[in-house]
């Protein structure tokens, strides 16, 4: 006689617990995305298949830090999950979207025939993030930047294509943002050399060595210098004066800016009140505010403070704003536009007509100014494109009610083109350079 002994297990709670750990480990709580874990294991997998073709894309929001700062982490929940959507749509079901944490996310491309058909890919991306967001009735314009690297030819493993597609990242953001570059041997020694510069430029603050140069606005009816635009310059010991283009983006990405740019309006203000007391015309001083400046919570404080130290009228003081930064968050940028105008400064926006250069918005900025782009003034005698830009710029601006500044003039011949047009003031090295302080005097 044979005897059986049956144990039955119910076994379905075990595997959802395995199933729930195992998309714990592996993929994003809050977008769903695969995470570190998961594309490494894919990288891993798509590089033992590939003789070619594979792309990897580190990509990184631009400004994120703005939605947090300004609408708090929920409404940054709420773009990260968009953003989730977007990629996925973005790219084929071949590929892996996967979020590293924070604003960074990685795109796998395998079996991409060539370069050519990457750079297409990365556009599709780039177009598809750009488009408009509205969060908690604020619209956004979220861009990101992006840096490639390819199999095998950019890196022979998965830790070099990551480490070379996120320094051709920050190629991107050095660039401007809102772009695609792709990995050359030459980033890593530029990576170098932008990490020294870094640790360099997080002490030149207290070695005091900043210094401020100032370009002359001059009026066009009279001849007369009425403003001064005040320009920060790095005088480093060892490497010298270190242009602009070199480390205010570096600034800005690291938070010093906001350090920086405080210590430029105190001093701006603090010269242009020395002057008055000296008995020089009085003049305003423009000092020009970051995205992240503009957007920093301590920033009207700052301006108080300033003002209150320095003793400087606040009409003779013109911030200048750039249409990026004020078109990331429209509602947030008018109220904190008031908050300033009613501190009784000037306000201006640099660089109009290089941006979104929305009309529908201009409206409802408080703004004292608009500044034409130098990338116009350029070729406005030989360009009827931009001849008809810069015309518009001024006609829209008189309407409007408000000054015009043509900046970037470096011929007699955009003089005379600006001065017919009715433009108010201008300033370029036609006229003159930026000059230290001492010079500035001499000139007044």
């Amino acid at each position: 006689m044979r005897h059986f002994v049956l144990i039955q297990y119910d076994v379905t709670a075990m595997k959802r617990s395995e199933s729930a750990l195992h998309r714990l480990a592996h993929y994003d709580a809050l977008t769903g995305l695969p995470n570190r874990v998961l594309l490494h294991e894919r990288l891993l997998t798509a590089i033992g298949a590939a003789d070619s073709g594979l792309w990897l894309v580190y990509l990184d929001l631009d400004r994120f830090k703005l939605v947090n700062d300004t609408l708090g982490h929920r409404a940054g929940d709420v773009l990260l999950k968009e953003i989730a959507r977007r990629l996925r749509r973005a790219v084929r079901p071949t590929d892996t979207v996967a979020r590293l944490g924070g604003d960074e996310f990685v795109l796998m491309f395998p079996d991409m025939p060539d370069e050519a058909h990457m750079v297409q890919a990365a556009q599709r991306v780039l177009d598809v993030i750009a488009q408009p967001l509205l969060i908690d009735g604020h619209e956004f314009f979220p861009t990101c930047s992006m840096g490639a690297a390819g199999y095998p030819q950019d890196g022979a493993d998965q830790d070099a294509l990551m480490r070379h597609a996120d320094i051709a990242m920050y190629r991107a953001k050095e660039a401007g943002r809102n772009n695609c570059q792709f990995y050359a041997s030459s980033m890593n020694q530029r990576m170098l050399e932008r990490l020294h510069l870094e640790g360099e430029l997080r002490h030149a603050l207290e070695r005091d060595e900043f210094v401020l140069h100032y370009q002359p606005q001059v009026e066009l009816a009279s001849g007369r210098t009425v403003g001064l635009e005040a320009l920060v310059r790095w005088n480093h010991p060892k490497l010298g004066m270190v242009p602009p283009d070199r480390f205010i983006g570096l600034a800005e990405e690291t938070g010093l800016i906001v350090a920086i740019g405080a210590w430029v309006m105190r001093s701006a203000c603090a010269q242009n009140m020395a002057w008055q007391r000296a008995g020089l015309p009085r003049l305003r001083v423009a000092v020009n505010l970051s995205a992240r400046q503009f957007n920093d919570r301590q920033l009207i404080d700052t301006v108080k403070a300033v003002l209150a130290e320095t003793g400087l009228p606040a009409g003779d003081l013109d911030i200048e704003l750039t249409e990026s930064s004020l078109m990331a968050d429209v509602d947030g940028a008018v109220a904190t536009m008031h908050e300033l105008k009613a501190l009784g400064v000037q306000l201006s926006i640099d660089d109009f007509g290089t941006g979104y250069s929305s009309l529908a918005y201009l409206k409802r900025f408080p703004i004292d100014v608009l500044k034409i782009d130098k990338s116009f003034v350029r070729d406005i005698v030989a360009s009827p494109d931009d001849a008809a830009i810069a015309v518009s710029i001024i006609l829209l601006a008189h309407t409007l009610k408000l000054h015009v500044i043509a900046e970037g003039v470096e011929t007699a011949e955009q003089l005379d083109f600006l001065r017919e047009h009715g433009c108010d003031d201008v300033q370029g090295y036609y006229l003159s350079r930026p000059l230290p302080a001492e010079a500035v005097e001499t000139l007044l």
